[in-house]
């Protein structure tokens, strides 16, 4: 019973990860998430609109977006929820889609 229940919290993961960028298959576009605060955007958090969560931090370690500043993402095509935010500071979340090789573009704004 507890080796069941830990493979049925494993299977889970994706929904509170925010689920692979890009998923097998499937078509893909871009996200550019532009920083248009005064502070360095510290964390990108993308996640399939289906996920539980919004996942952990999509840019690297130590990484950021500088003020005026852009970041691009592949993902595969469909919905998706997006945040961004600055340690300390502010944050923003919006719901998007991203269509077969289009282009969508996030300010993240003050």
């Amino acid at each position: 019973m507890g080796v069941a229940l830990c493979l049925a919290a494993l299977a889970g993961c994706d929904t509170l990860t925010g689920g692979a960028l890009v998923r097998p298959g499937e078509p893909t576009g871009t996200l550019i998430v532009y920083n248009n605060t005064y502070g360095d955007l510290d964390a990108v958090v993308i996640s399939d609109c289906d996920a539980m969560s919004y996942g952990f931090n999509r840019l690297a370690d130590g990484a950021y977006i500088a003020p005026g500043e852009e970041a691009s993402f592949t993902l595969s095509a469909g919905c998706w929820d997006v945040g961004g935010g600055e340690l300390g500071g502010g944050e923003a979340y919006q719901r998007l889609t991203i269509s077969p090789g289009g282009v969508v573009r996030l300010s993240i704004d003050e």
